[in-house]
């Protein structure tokens, strides 16, 4: 704890909350002592400064009168922790550390907010386990004892949120007592140990109509599935598990790091047991991880109107989960093979159709290719150019609405011959002259 002097008060560089200060008066010093303290302060209290700030000490902040600094002579600063653990538990300073514990679940079975439903119990409940997480560790208790409430806060000034869940205290401490001792808890029991599979993904392939009225098929698939030998538990049989020694069962490692800041602690998964608290000897048949993987042919239903992209979800048909968990699911990825004539577009279908001048100008009915097959279509008389022409209900169903269809949206191309014949040209220009003298006898 490094002590930095202002004036003739040496302030202590701790990030705990004062409950109360008084400024130290020396009759010929009171001017400078109390500029060098507030010079301090404001230093340490600077934005870019973690250790002081008006939250932490909101009493130095208060600029009082000099009058009352004369009458304060020979006074000192005082500094105490927020709350004492102690106290919280109800033990004594030189409680064993099974008193500490039979303390904690005597208060936390009577606090639990499942349990007690009085206002404020949930936080007396936090309390009680903040108390307990800092009192049941040898390093973090020897630091309180010696820094108070601060010491255990990394010395940055901490609000009471920086320590672990008091739930998972709760939970680990009371693990492997059917939750609360047999007290029928409610909401919070032991911590599952269950790790849901993954998703399996696969590839279908369609052709254009099949993706259009849609399909049934079978597909083949591996996946990772519960083994057969050890019924999922990764443990060979005939075998118990046994606590983690590197984990004490907990399933989580706490690693410590002291720095001029405090010590910080990170907390992370057992590399040992995978998070489960236990190890066991590994069945041979899936080398422990409880699962195998095997080839599975499943009967697959396409709906009608799927595209490239679209996605079919089929549910628990993915990865096994490990430990009793979930199985995954399995989503098959759509690929359609495009069709060299009809082209899609969203749920109509795109055709150009080609028409000689001849029966763009006269009229004619046509044959054109459909999803549905060969259909007739009719050319009205006079058909310009890059009509387009609609064969309502001729597209592509939607999606999840089969009753509905979109349409088959047909251009006509008119195709103008680049060379005549005699004969040909002969007839073009005597339509040409007809069309000529009617042209004239409108204008008169």
């Amino acid at each position: 704890m490094a002590i930095i002097p202002c004036g003739s008060t040496p302030v202590a560089q701790w990030g705990f909350r004062p409950q109360l200060m008084i400024c130290s008066y020396m009759p010929n010093r009171i001017m400078s002592s109390k500029c060098c303290l507030e010079n301090k302060m404001d230093y340490l209290a600077a934005r870019s400064s973690s250790l002081f700030s008006q939250d932490s000490f909101p009493v130095l902040f208060v600029k009082g009168s000099s009058r009352n600094s004369h009458r304060l002579r020979g006074s000192r600063l005082i500094v105490r922790a927020d709350s004492d653990f102690y106290s919280v538990l109800g033990v004594s300073k030189n409680a064993s550390k099974s008193e500490i514990k039979s303390a904690y679940r005597k208060l936390a079975r009577n606090y639990h907010p499942d349990v007690n439903k009085e206002p404020g119990a949930e936080q007396k409940f936090k309390e009680i386990s903040n108390a307990y997480e800092v009192l049941s560790d040898d390093e973090k208790r020897s630091l309180y004892d010696r820094y108070g409430e601060a010491g255990v806060k990394g010395g940055m000034g901490m609000g009471t949120g920086d320590f672990s869940s008091p739930f998972d205290l709760f939970e680990s401490l009371f693990e492997g007592m059917g939750g609360m001792g047999g007290m029928g808890m409610g909401g919070r029991t032991s911590r599952s140990r269950a790790v849901d599979g993954q998703d399996e993904y696969y590839n279908l392939i369609l052709t254009f109509k099949e993706a259009v009225f849609g399909i049934e098929k079978e597909i083949e698939i591996t996946r990772l599935e519960s083994c057969g030998t050890c019924n999922g538990s990764g443990a060979k049989p005939g075998t118990k598990p046994s606590k983690c020694s590197t984990c004490g069962g907990q399933g989580q490692v706490v690693s410590s790091a002291r720095t001029p800041l405090g010590i910080f602690q990170q907390v992370m998964t057992c590399s040992t047991c995978g998070g489960t608290g236990e190890t066991s000897t590994s069945c041979n048949t899936c080398s422990g991880d409880g699962r195998v993987r095997r080839t599975k042919r499943i009967s697959l239903k396409v709906p009608p109107g799927v595209d490239s992209g679209s996605r079919l979800r089929v549910r628990s048909e993915g990865n096994a989960g490990r430990r009793g968990g979930a199985p995954g699911d399995l989503f098959v990825v759509i690929e359609v093979i495009p069709d060299p004539v009809l082209k899609r577009d969203d749920a109509n279908i795109l055709y150009t159709c080609k028409v000689s001048y001849i029966d763009a100008i006269l009229g004619t009915t046509v044959k054109v290719p459909t999803v549905d097959g060969m259909a007739d279509l009719k050319i009205p008389a006079g058909t310009q150019p890059n009509t387009t022409l609609v064969m309502s209900k001729k597209g592509i169903p939607v999606l999840s609405r089969s009753n509905m269809r979109g349409d088959q949206l047909v251009r006509v191309q008119v195709e103008i011959p680049k060379r005549l014949g005699t004969e040909e040209r002969k007839l073009i220009e005597e339509l040409a002259d007809i069309s000529k003298g009617k042209t004239a006898s409108s204008r008169r």
